[in-house]
């Protein structure tokens, strides 16, 4: 993975940049043919769908003053979305919007129409008056073009200023970074087991980031290189999304001799954000915000708290299949060469619904539905799983017992509680 393409092409001014470039060059272009070729011009095109040069300069004009105010109306509703993301949902759900490609390639779109106007009046010249121009039949083009991007933009923010819309796009990408971990089971130079039982001898020599911030990616085959290059192992220190700081040693590589360590940023990646491609904590973090928000006594919208709910049970089905053993990277002579840890499992549940059951104890319906989310991940998780999923559903229990439910609650609950001990094998209790 080139990481540092990733960056560019992540970067909020890459896709504009590639528009306005390509409108520099069809200004160039056309302005070129409008000055030496302009007698070709009518040998092939329709003469009704050229113009004159003081036409083209009143067309190009006006259109250039209209793209200028549809950028600006576009740039003003993506402000106007990034505030509601941050206020409603979460302020870590805004990189989801600042990196949906469609809303820059609308303001890529617009800039370039700008860019392309202008630069034409600026290259039209009188010595070609009384010629018939192109490049007034080339602006009309782009401005219809831009209008039909600039439906497609309002479309597109109708839909993604939806909560439903956010959850079900958190929930793809949570399962999506759990995918990747699947993508390293499938890895033949990979294994949970090793018959040595990971004994690492030799110097420690710590490798510590070189800055401040979130543990974002790694990359297995730098790691690996490096041990084999030293004929030694390695020790993931964090797991993906910790903060680690610049003292912190991120991975310790052990050998029998004392080295330095240079191009640190080839083996990960350490920002001031988490990143969910990696970390499928993360995203259920988001979805947990995005859930507490709903529930919060200024929003009160407990069905969109419900529906995320159902969802983080979903992504949790997902992460329970993950095995709980490290993850064990060999060479190609099958030398086992590094060690990756993930969260535990049993941990995840409990980031996941603490602070949930904190502020929904009292709502029986957002009770009922972080039970029923477990049940989901119960019938995808393996026999060792469940029995953390039921860990976490007695401590739920735990801290609903001071709450005063009526009858048909406390009914309501313990069917979902019955349902769940018969799914992870275990005796039920009483719920409320």
């Amino acid at each position: 993975m080139d990481r540092y393409w990733l960056k560019i092409k992540e970067s909020i001014w890459f896709i504009p940049t590639l528009y306005s470039l390509f409108s520099v060059i069809l200004a160039i272009t056309f302005s070129t043919i409008d000055h030496i070729y302009h007698q070709t011009i009518l040998m092939y095109v329709p003469h009704v769908l050229l113009t004159t040069v003081d036409l083209a300069q009143t067309i190009l004009g006006g259109l250039s003053a209209a793209l200028l105010t549809m950028t600006t109306f576009t740039f003003s509703t993506i402000m106007v979305v990034l505030t509601t993301y941050s206020s409603q949902f979460s302020p870590r759900t805004l990189k989801n919007f600042v990196r949906d490609p469609m809303v820059w390639r609308v303001l890529g779109v617009f800039m370039g129409g700008f860019i392309y106007t202008t630069l034409s009046l600026l290259f039209m010249q009188e010595s070609i008056a009384g010629e018939s121009v192109i490049s007034s039949l080339v602006g009309v083009l782009y401005a219809m073009v831009c209008l039909i991007f600039f439906a497609i933009f309002i479309h597109h923010i109708a839909r993604n200023i939806q909560v439903n819309t956010l959850i079900e796009k958190l929930t793809i990408e949570g399962i999506e970074a759990v995918g990747c971990y699947e993508e390293l089971l499938k890895r033949k130079d990979m294994t949970t087991e090793t018959t040595d039982n990971w004994q690492v001898r030799g110097i420690a020599n710590p490798i510590a980031a070189e800055n401040d911030g979130y543990l974002q990616l790694i990359d297995i085959d730098q790691l690996i290189a490096l041990a084999q290059k030293h004929k030694g192992k390695i020790e993931m220190n964090c797991c993906i999304g910790d903060f680690v700081q610049t003292s912190t040693p991120v991975v310790t590589l052990y050998t029998n001799n004392q080295i330095t360590f240079e191009e640190v940023d080839k083996l990960f990646v350490v920002g001031s954000e988490r990143d969910t491609r990696q970390d499928p904590v993360f995203a259920i973090q988001k979805m947990v915000e995005v859930s507490l928000r709903a529930i919060s006594p200024g929003i009160n919208d407990p069905n969109t708290a419900i529906h995320n709910i159902y969802q983080l049970g979903r992504l949790l089905g997902s992460y329970s299949q993950l095995p709980k053993k490290d993850f064990i990277f060999m060479d190609e002579d099958k030398q086992s060469r590094v060690k990756m840890s993930l969260h535990s499992f049993d941990e995840l549940l409990y980031q996941t619904f603490h602070q949930l059951r904190h502020y929904g104890k009292s709502d029986i319906s957002i009770m009922g539905a972080i039970t029923d989310s477990l049940i989901m991940a119960a019938v995808q998780a393996p026999l060792e799983s469940k029995k953390d999923i039921w860990t976490i559903q007695l401590y739920l229990i735990e801290g609903m017992e001071n709450i005063d439910f009526q009858s048909l609650d406390r009914l309501f609950y313990q069917k979902k509680i019955d349902k769940l001990a018969d799914l992870v094998g275990e005796e039920s209790v009483n719920g409320i």
